[in-house]
């Protein structure tokens, strides 16, 4: 519907400024979530060197992240600084990390009190300007105040360019009255930031293989994690396919522990959170990852996945269509992908329940022979269950044995089937098919049941028993407790 507005009445709307700001306090970032926003801009200032750093002082600590990129003048700190800076709908260059002009402020703001921004153009005068949420609390207005912590007026002082933001009156991370001497609340700060150094390894982990850029922790280089593990030679990697013209999507399925090329290897592929939680699609846009181990509601999580891992490259031109949040956190593939990501996800995950059962073993068949298991899977009335295969040429063996030396033959037998039992299989199929497992005992031959309750029953007569206390042995014994009728039978 299109609306004239040349003469219509209008009213100002504008937010009232304390109110507003401290909304977007609420917007949702993490600590690591936020520091890798502020990277975001870094990156698109050209920076090749970024420095992230902390200073513990107790309720007055800092965290700032300085960068070497081409800087800006007073009045483009200024319109950085502004809320909105930038129109979502625009069109940007394919490097281009930001989105809605909110980043640098949002993600300050989830954590500080003071947002400090000082940068310096090529051999130019430095120029800062500071978000005072205790300023704007008070006079209730949309200003920037001329301020910066004493120990930073300096900083930008020895180099040619560069921007430094600095967090300082941390209210989010470290309460204000927590003091230097605080031990507890300086390795919690101390664990925290470790989070961070962790999670931005793996949030530009190709810009820094590329060697686009290069991240420092507190003086030392960071070192990427490629969740795809691509030193790793036992990695089967998928087929890429493409979703429309420009997103596409590649599948890797790790190799079992047995497969990894060493301890420290398959340690590092297990990331910050395990393998379980790193399992799912991995979203990328203008190679940095937006989004890790998480299906997109396409796939349950299942402990048998755990070795699946699938990238998804997107431009920055769908952020619209992939619904990309403020925090580039959340992603939301659109329906007419959705079934395409599902089937390519159900593919790799079979490779991977294969993987995961066997233990990274592949099981060759010679021709003319057939493969001996222990177990057998079988299927009856759409419910699956598993059986000791009564043809195994052990079985056989332990038939022969029990007639010369039946309590060896029996511990012999138990003895396989303990360290044979297929538990990861039975533990895949359950998560799949929860509701098509056959229930222990639903078809058994009765007769069998009832023989093995009259032998334990006549034992324990002549081990001097009551029939009552033989009775009631039995109901307190596993699988005969759920016969109580038949154990009242006997006599």
């Amino acid at each position: 519907m299109h609306i004239d507005f040349s003469n219509i009445q209008t009213a100002s709307a504008v937010p009232g400024a304390a109110a507003m700001i401290e909304t977007f306090r609420a917007i949702g970032y993490s600590l690591e979530t936020a520091v890798a926003d502020i990277i975001d801009n870094s990156i698109s200032a050209e920076a090749k060197n970024i420095y992230i750093n902390r200073v513990w002082k107790g309720g007055e600590s800092i965290i700032s992240i300085r960068d070497d990129g081409y800087g800006m003048s007073n009045e483009e700190i200024i319109q950085a600084m502004r809320p909105g800076a930038q129109n979502p709908l625009e069109e940007r260059s394919l490097t281009d990390l930001g989105r809605f002009g909110l980043g640098l402020k949002t993600a300050s703001f989830s954590q500080c009190r003071n947002l400090t921004v000082m940068s310096k153009q090529e051999e130019g005068a430095v120029s800062y300007w500071t978000w005072s949420l205790d300023y704007v609390a008070q006079s209730d207005k949309w200003e920037l105040i001329k301020w910066a912590p004493d120990e930073y007026i300096n900083a930008l002082d020895d180099v040619a360019r560069g921007t430094i933001v600095i967090w300082s009156h941390l209210d989010r991370v470290i309460p204000s009255a927590t003091r230097d001497e605080d031990e507890n609340a300086k390795r919690k700060f101390s664990e925290a930031f470790d989070k961070v150094k962790r999670h931005l390894s793996m949030t530009f982990h190709r810009f820094m293989e590329n060697k686009t850029i290069k991240l420092f922790w507190c003086g030392h280089e960071i070192e990427p994690w490629n969740p795809f593990c691509p030193n790793e030679s036992k990695v089967q990697i998928r087929p890429t396919e493409y979703i429309g013209e420009n997103v596409t999507v590649k599948g890797y399925i790790l190799p079992h522990k047995n497969n990894f090329s060493s301890e420290v290897a398959f340690k590092n592929a297990e990331g910050m959170y395990g393998f379980s939680a790193h399992q799912g699609f991995y979203v990328y846009r203008g190679d940095r990852l937006l989004l890790a181990g998480d299906w997109l509601g396409l796939i349950r999580k299942e402990e048998s996945y755990k070795l699946v891992r699938i990238q998804i490259d997107l431009p920055n031109s769908v952020d619209s269509d992939w619904q990309i949040d403020i925090k580039k956190s959340k992603a939301y593939p659109p329906v007419s992908c959705r079934q395409q990501l599902e089937a390519y996800a159900k593919q790799a995950c079979g490779i991977g329940l294969e993987v995961y059962k066997h233990r990274g073993r592949i099981l060759k068949r010679r021709a003319g022979q057939d493969f001996q298991t222990l177990w057998s899977e079988k299927k009856k009335d759409d419910k699956w269950y598993f059986v000791v295969n009564r043809e195994h040429s052990m079985i056989k063996s332990v038939k022969m044995m029990a007639q010369d030396n039946p309590d060896r033959a029996i511990e012999v037998l138990l003895k396989f089937i303990e360290e044979s039992i297929p538990t990861k299989t039975i533990y895949a199929r359950e998560a799949k098919d929860e509701d098509t497992q056959k229930q222990p005992y639903s078809d058994i031959d009765i007769s069998i049941v009832k023989s093995m309750m009259e032998q334990i029953y006549q034992n324990q007569l002549a081990d001097g028993l009551t029939p009552e206390q033989a009775r009631s042995s039995l109901k307190q014994m596993e699988p005969f407790n759920d016969y109580e009728n038949l154990i009242e039978d006997l006599v």
